[in-house]
C-alpha cells in the first residue's frame, strides 16, 4: 500500500491535473467509481483507497472537493472526424460544456465531437467528469471546420429554426459571445419563447442533436 506522498504515482496524478502534464504524457485521470467502471480501455493503473493507497493520501491528490475512493490513469484516445452526424466546437472554453456535449453526442450522434480553436481540453478532470464516461466510448476528434466532409450547419442566435440536409451533417457551435468560423453552407437556430436570445452551448448542442436524431428516426 502507498503510504508516502512522494510516491511516483501520486506525483504523476498531481501532474495530470495540469494541461501541460496531460499533453506531455498523453495520459488523463478518471476519478470516482462510476467513471472507472465506465472505462473501456486498459488503465495505466488504478488506485483504490484503503487497498492500493492510504485513503487520506488519495483524497489529497483528488480534484473532487469531497475526495474520492478510486482514481484511474488512462491513455488519451483521439478519433477521426466522420459519421452521419457530428459536432464541431469553436471557442468553447468551458471544460464542463465540452464534456457535456461529448455525452450528448454519444447519446444522439454516430460521429465524434470535433474540437476547433479555443476549445477546452476534453481530457481535463472537469470535462471527463461531465462526459460521464462517454469520453471512453466516443473519443473526441480534431479538425478544421471548412475541411470537414458533409453539410456544415452553424447554429446562431436569431437564425431560422428549420434546415434540410441530405447525407452527413456537421453541427457547429461556439461560445455565446464568440464568432463561428467561415465555411457553413447552412445557418440554423433554436426557437425560444420569452426574452432570452441564446442558450448555454451545451444545452443548445443537446437540443440540436436530439432534433436531428428525432428527424432521422421518423424520416
Amino acid at each position: 500500500m502507498i503510504t508516502s506522498p512522494d510516491n511516483p504515482k501520486l506525483k504523476q496524478i498531481r501532474k495530470l491535473q495540469t494541461k501541460r502534464g496531460r499533453s506531455t504524457t498523453g495520459l488523463f485521470l478518471a476519478e470516482g467509481e462510476d467513471l472507472v467502471k465506465a472505462a473501456t480501455s486498459e488503465p495505466e493503473y488504478v488506485l483504490h483507497a484503503g487497498v492500493d493507497v492510504d485513503a487520506k493520501l488519495l483524497d489529497s491528490v483528488s480534484t473532487l472537493g469531497s475526495g474520492t475512493r478510486v482514481i484511474g490513469v488512462y491513455h488519451q484516445q483521439w478519433a477521426e472526424p466522420g459519421g452521419d452526424v457530428s459536432v464541431y466546437l469553436h471557442g468553447v472554453g468551458d471544460p464542463g460544456n465540452v464534456g457535456t456535449i461529448i455525452r450528448s453526442a454519444h447519446a444522439f450522434a454516430d460521429g465524434p465531437v470535433i474540437l476547433g480553436p479555443g476549445c477546452a481540453d476534453p481530457y481535463s478532470p472537469k470535462a471527463v467528469r461531465a462526459s460521464m464516461g462517454s469520453i471512453f466510448a466516443r473519443p473526441p476528434a480534431r479538425g478544421r471546420f471548412e475541411q470537414l466532409a458533409g453539410t456544415r450547419v452553424a447554429f446562431v442566435a436569431g437564425a431560422d429554426a428549420g434546415y434540410e440536409a441530405d447525407g452527413p451533417v456537421v453541427l457547429c457551435f461556439g461560445s455565446e459571445r464568440g464568432e463561428l468560423p467561415d465555411g457553413a453552407e447552412i445557418t440554423a437556430g433554436i426557437p425560444m419563447r420569452g426574452e432570452l436570445d441564446s442558450l448555454n452551448v451545451a444545452m443548445a448542442a443537446t437540443v440540436a442533436l436530439y432534433d436531428r436524431f428525432r428527424m432521422a428516426r421518423h424520416g
